[in-house]
């Protein structure tokens, strides 16, 4: 059994209602960088929320912008209908000070519609006095209306409990078939991605054009490479986000972070003629982000006139800009006449060995007490972090909980100090290792 597949909340609203304070306020996160390692910055408009009954991906669908005579423009309303197809709950977010608009009618009957799950966050009411202009909000017809105050933090908790109860349950489900390899093929635009998959099947069952953003929908195709089973996942290209337009595109990029939530192993393309770019990062962070094992790969490696320099550049420049990525595996591929092809797959074998392995406690208690012989635990206050015994929790990646007295006193230098001795110890070099601190209960 695995961790159930990632629950998506969406916001949405008309400008100037709050929304992006109401996502830093529920991320915890200030413009979205929500990692401490360089280059691993997200896209704005997605967050994860970490909560005690489980964590979901927040979606900021960016503001709706209608003319009074026309009302909500075509594109607009495509990117509402797609956003709320796409998530499992949906924060219609309003300007309590304002009171309804047309706008926010328009808005609500859409949701209607669709008869999704909303909960209704009325915003900017910064004081509880404010609180009886919530009934002006009746009219929009929907259930669940939770005064808030996203600057000064107010009312978010009730407003996190009406959207986890409305969310389905974060609890269990199936294995994948026994020795089956999800690999997801990501990366920006017109790089390459459904004519590796093309070349791997032999035939053109991916539509293959110039014309970036051909691949919308995520495609999965289940194909036996050496004797070994795995399932292809063609994504849409993901754009910088200044590029991702609206409406049916920016739902793209969320359809390909939901292909990579269901993926073992991401393999990420890069052009070799555009070079390696910032976005890369960005999906690898993605990556990395939902604890997803990496391949790099260079495609178009045919288009090179100085291949023997343009690997030392490459080399050199994902050692700079990929530096959190160190451990990866990388190649120069070209999936036009086949180049080092069957170097994916090899590659993406002896990732889902460390990706799945499974250490006994008894392994993991050993590896702890010698890391901590070797390097103290750090001074806290007037006595010192203790660590009392660790056990690995779970796979795909290796996640390994360690109790202690102080769990928000561990500093990330020692977690990472901790982190980098399981991976020596269990042979985990190429691939994400998760480490948890939790306090030791009277139970435990």
């Amino acid at each position: 059994m695995q961790e159930s597949a990632e629950r998506y909340v969406a916001l949405v609203g008309r400008p100037n209602v709050g929304k992006s304070t109401l996502f830093n306020r529920l991320t915890r996160t200030r413009e979205a960088i929500v990692h401490d390692e360089p280059g691993v910055t997200r896209d704005r408009h997605y967050g994860r929320v970490e909560l005690e009954e489980g964590s979901f991906t927040l979606i900021d669908t960016g503001g709706f912008e209608p003319t009074a005579e026309e009302g909500l423009p075509q594109l607009m309303r495509a990117q509402v209908e797609t956003a709320v197809a796409e998530a499992d709950v949906v924060i219609f977010i309003l300007d309590g000070r304002q009171g309804v608009t047309p706008m926010d009618m328009e808005i609500a009957g859409l949701l209607r519609k669709r008869s999704k799950k909303v909960v209704a966050a009325i915003n900017k009411l910064d004081d509880p006095r404010m609180y009886d202009q919530v009934t002006d909000f009746y009219s929009l017809g929907l259930d669940n209306l939770i005064p808030v105050s996203s600057e000064h933090g107010l009312g978010v908790s009730p407003l996190l409990e009406a959207v986890t109860e409305l969310l389905p349950p974060g609890g269990i489900e199936a294995e994948p078939p026994e020795g089956v390899i999800r690999l997801a093929v990501v990366g920006r635009p017109n790089v390459g991605k459904s004519s590796l998959i093309n070349k791997v099947l032999g035939q053109e069952r991916m539509v293959v054009s110039d014309v970036p953003g051909t691949t919308r929908d995520a495609v999965d195709t289940p194909v036996k490479v050496n004797g070994r089973d795995y399932l292809l996942m063609d994504t849409a290209g993901i754009r910088k986000p200044g590029r991702i337009k609206k409406g049916v595109e920016r739902w793209s990029v969320v359809r390909a972070m939901k292909t990579m939530d269901r993926a073992d192993v991401a393999l990420v393309l890069i052009d070799a003629v555009e070079g390696l770019t910032d976005q890369e990062a960005r999906v690898c962070g993605l990556a990395l982000e939902r604890g997803r094992a990496v391949i790099l790969a260079v495609n178009k490696w045919d288009l090179m006139e100085d291949p023997d320099r343009s690997f030392k550049e490459f080399k050199d420049l994902i050692a700079y800009k990929l530096k959190f990525l160190s451990y990866v595996p990388w190649l120069v591929i070209s999936a036009k006449n086949g180049r080092n092809m069957q170097k994916i797959f090899k590659a993406a074998e002896e990732i889902y060995a460390q990706y799945t392995y499974r250490a006994s406690t008894s392994e993991v208690n050993r590896v702890l007490e010698e890391s901590v012989r070797h390097h103290q635990a750090p001074i806290i206050g007037r006595g010192r972090l203790k660590l009392f015994y660790a056990t690995q929790v779970s796979t795909r990646p290796p996640t390994f909980v360690v109790f202690t007295n102080a769990p928000d006193k561990v500093h990330f230098s020692y977690s990472r100090y901790l982190q980098n001795r399981f991976r020596e110890a269990f042979g985990l070099d190429r691939i994400p290792v998760k480490i948890h601190f939790r306090k030791r209960t009277r139970r435990d």
